[in-house]
């Protein structure tokens, strides 16, 4: 049992094992026992009785041998911290199973010890559905969802924010095969009424169920009560391949794709926002330029006022043959960064915009017609960039390509993604070095609206 007394702030103690005591009163021979109270929370859920391996790669590699098993003689007590979010934040992504690896943990903190990284991504739920560590939460506890992944993970977030490293906790939201085995009411459905699967046999969850939302809050709840520091939520989407033909949504009571995400994004901030916790949405490349949904509900203007960051996974694999005239966008990893971003600081910063989708209250006498839209800074916005080898051998000068072509759209900010948690240092500046961030920097309207 991991307990938890909340001190003061965002701090708390943790004594691990009840951190039970005995004080021996002289002369009666007795001993009082003192327990220490504990932070849960919970939403309700209803306890009910399923498993894909996630990243074979890094499971095999992590092996048997845990930092947990060298640290479990050590853990006493931890002091539960949160530290602020740095600017730049310049981070790399770490799945659940090398999180609980000895050796890539050490190249972690070689890292950030090393280089001018100040940030890790690590997954708290991946879309296996499985949490990567064990929970205080009853009700999350009752799924059966949790693993032993990360079995000491105050402990390593607290050796993280001992070296100055923001912790950000990545939670796969509608993509999750596990939960559906202890709740299929919550599914994708077909139009029949059996759960629907993708090509790949990953089942999702329907977006529109409240259910699932009070789910990954408090899943969220319970890593900032671990000591994450910020929520990043992934998979925040419909799907986008399968038989999508035969495909139901019986949550939605009449609401289109794009509207229950809205909702959805409302719902979280609504949540997180008076707690004071960051939260951060990841969303396709493509948002940055499209003019819909593209099928899938996402649309970048929708995100933005509702997070505190938003990711657009602009990695250059991942848009088609003939995007921006290129016949193999990944072997232009600038120009597609550059290009992408450069139409999301435009989105962003616009009071007004020409796409009904985009917009809000059309504007009186305009043609073509405007909509008004709230302004936001450009400096939530905060790329994901890709350093793994996919569409082209992604070396470390193409790494620092997509990095200075973030530079060159005025941000400071930026992620890269490796499924398999391995990073070039050689891509990466010195520690200490300062980067020299293009002067063209991004204009944040002086009248707009205030974000939330």
């Amino acid at each position: 049992m991991r307990a938890s007394t909340r001190t003061s702030g965002k701090t708390r103690l943790i004594p691990v094992a009840g951190a039970l005591f005995a004080l021996v009163i002289i002369g009666f021979g007795t001993a009082a026992f003192i327990t220490y109270g504990k932070v849960t929370y919970s939403n309700g859920l209803q306890p009910a009785g399923a498993d894909l391996a996630l990243d074979q790669a890094t499971s095999t590699a992590a092996g048997t041998s845990t930092a947990a098993d060298a640290a479990a003689s050590t853990t006493d007590a931890v002091i539960v911290t949160h530290i602020a979010t740095p600017r730049p934040l310049k981070a790399v992504y770490m799945t659940s199973w090398a999180a609980g690896s000895e050796k890539f943990r050490k190249e972690l903190f070689d890292l950030v010890d090393t280089t001018e990284i100040n940030a890790v991504v690590i997954d708290v739920k991946d879309y296996t559905g499985r949490i990567s560590f064990p929970v205080d939460d009853p009700a999350l506890a009752a799924t059966g969802a949790a693993q032993d992944r990360i079995p000491d993970i105050k402990q390593f977030v607290a050796e993280l924010h001992s070296k100055g490293v923001y912790v950000i906790g990545r939670i796969s939201s509608f993509q999750d095969s596990f939960l559906i085995n202890v709740h299929p009411e919550w599914a994708v459905k077909t139009k029949e009424g059996s759960i629907w699967a993708d090509y790949k046999g990953v089942k999702w969850l329907d977006a529109g169920a409240q259910p699932v939302w009070d789910y990954l809050v408090a899943i969220g709840k319970e890593a900032h009560a671990d000591g994450f520091d910020e929520l990043n939520f992934d998979y925040i989407r419909y799907p986008s391949d399968g038989n999508l033909e035969d495909i139901a949504y019986s949550w939605s009571n009449g609401r289109s794709r794009e509207q229950v995400l809205k909702d959805f994004f409302t719902y979280l901030h609504d949540q997180f926002s008076a707690l004071g916790i960051p939260i951060s949405a990841d969303l396709f490349g493509l948002t940055t330029s499209a003019d819909d949904d593209m099928g899938i509900g996402q649309v970048l203007t929708d995100a933005l006022p509702e997070f505190d960051y938003v990711a657009p996974m602009v990695y250059p694999s991942h848009f088609a043959s003939g995007y921006l005239g290129y016949a193999k966008p990944a072997q232009y990893p600038y120009e597609v960064v550059h290009y992408s971003m450069e139409s999301a600081i435009k989105r962003a910063v616009a009071t007004t915009t020409p796409i009904k989708l985009f917009g809000d209250q059309p504007i009186a006498s305009t043609s073509p017609q405007l909509y008004t839209k709230i302004a936001v800074p450009a400096d939530k916005l905060r790329p994901w960039l890709q350093a793994f080898d996919l569409g082209a051998i992604y070396t470390p000068d193409m790494i620092r390509s997509e990095i200075k072509a973030a530079y060159d759209d005025g941000l400071d900010s930026w992620m890269l993604w490796n499924a398999g948690s391995v990073y070039n240092k050689d891509a990466l500046e010195p520690k200490g070095t300062i980067d020299a961030v293009s002067s063209t920097h991004v204009p944040t309207p002086a009248a707009s609206t205030t974000p939330r």
